[in-house]
């Protein structure tokens, strides 16, 4: 398990510090805000038309192979944007690797959660395993800001220069390959025989109404969650804070997340899964409301540590109910 959260780290930090940087640079390159929206939408965009493949080629192949195909993805698509750092390059950039961490992501999931032997032990299998996004949510952007601000320090260039995104970039690229070294020595569980017949169509797990609802609510926090990543670039930049600082607000929440799903584990069986996740949408909705009103640094901090506690504990109760509604050849799917 802790080799999985390592190469998931890797390849989610990957597509985090590029979903900050990006940004960054096309502000720099004054582009508008919707067009920065419209670049951070593409990090979610091929997720929606690779997901049900994803899954259902996990459930096929496991975890190794669908992982592979990711991680090159990821290295190629971090490497284009460090050769032609442009806009429509940074589109493409953010599509291959929002894919490809979806991709890696389902996979290792999936794999994860065939390992678990009862509601107590998936929650708290998925509670460690959702500390790697955290991780990563605060390892990506964080090193990512540095090397903007510092890496053309060096030749005597400025903050922000074409050398620090560059270099960020390149750590991009390199990041998701460290996820292959720790995930190909992972022993594949074995299949699962589905029952005999046509295949059933998608749409058939949204026929249930548990699984409909819990699909739900995750799009409503999942969106949350991209509505930070998306806020605090804008509001830093708006108010004049540097590469560092965005980065390091960001990783607050990263770090506030992951902590509270070190706690969960700990406490797994005493939660219940619905009852976290209502108290999950009832903070998210006053911070939100008061998020934009932060006037310093430490202040839009501490918004983000409280959303970081909030949303952090969210995933591993949706797994945890996913994985207990839907039949075990399908969990990939």
């Amino acid at each position: 398990l802790a080799r999985l959260i390592i190469g998931q780290i890797c390849i989610h930090a990957c597509m985090a510090g590029m979903r900050m940087a990006a940004p960054l640079l096309a502000l720099r390159q004054g582009y508008s805000a919707a067009a920065v929206g419209v670049l951070l939408a593409l990090f979610a965009l091929t997720q929606v038309f690779l997901a049900l493949p994803a899954g259902r080629y996990a459930d096929r192949h496991g975890l190794k192979r669908p992982v592979r195909y990711a991680v090159a993805a990821a290295s190629v698509g971090a490497g284009l944007a460090l050769a032609w750092p442009v806009f429509a390059v940074l589109c493409v950039a953010a599509l291959a690797t929002g894919g490809a961490t979806g991709v890696a992501t389902i996979a290792l999931q999936r794999h994860v959660g065939r390992a678990a032997h009862d509601a107590t032990q998936l929650r708290q299998v998925f509670s460690w395993l959702a500390i790697g996004p955290a991780v990563s949510n605060f390892l990506g952007p964080f090193s990512a800001g540095l090397l903007i601000d510092h890496a053309g320090a060096p030749w005597g260039m400025p903050a922000g220069s074409d050398t620090g995104f560059r270099a960020a970039f390149a750590l991009m690229a390199a990041l998701p390959l460290a996820t292959w070294f720790w995930v190909r020595t992972a022993q594949e569980l074995p299949p699962v025989i589905a029952a005999s017949g046509p295949r059933p169509r998608a749409w058939d797990l949204v026929d249930d109404p548990r699984f409909r609802r819990l699909l739900i609510v995750n799009w409503l926090l999942s969106s949350c969650w991209d509505v930070h990543t998306f806020v605090v670039p804008l509001l830093g930049h708006e108010r004049g804070l540097s590469a560092s600082v965005i980065g390091t607000i960001l990783g607050a929440f990263a770090i506030a997340a992951a902590f509270i799903r070190v706690l969960i584990p700990l406490v797994a069986e005493h939660l219940r899964e619905a009852v976290v996740v209502t108290g999950a949408m009832v903070v998210a909705a006053l911070l939100f409301g008061v998020y934009p009103l932060m006037p310093t640094a430490l202040l839009l901090g501490t918004c983000s540590v409280l959303l970081g506690f909030a949303l952090g504990s969210v995933q591993p109760m949706v797994m945890s109910m996913l994985h207990q509604i839907t039949p075990a050849h399908r969990h990939g799917e």
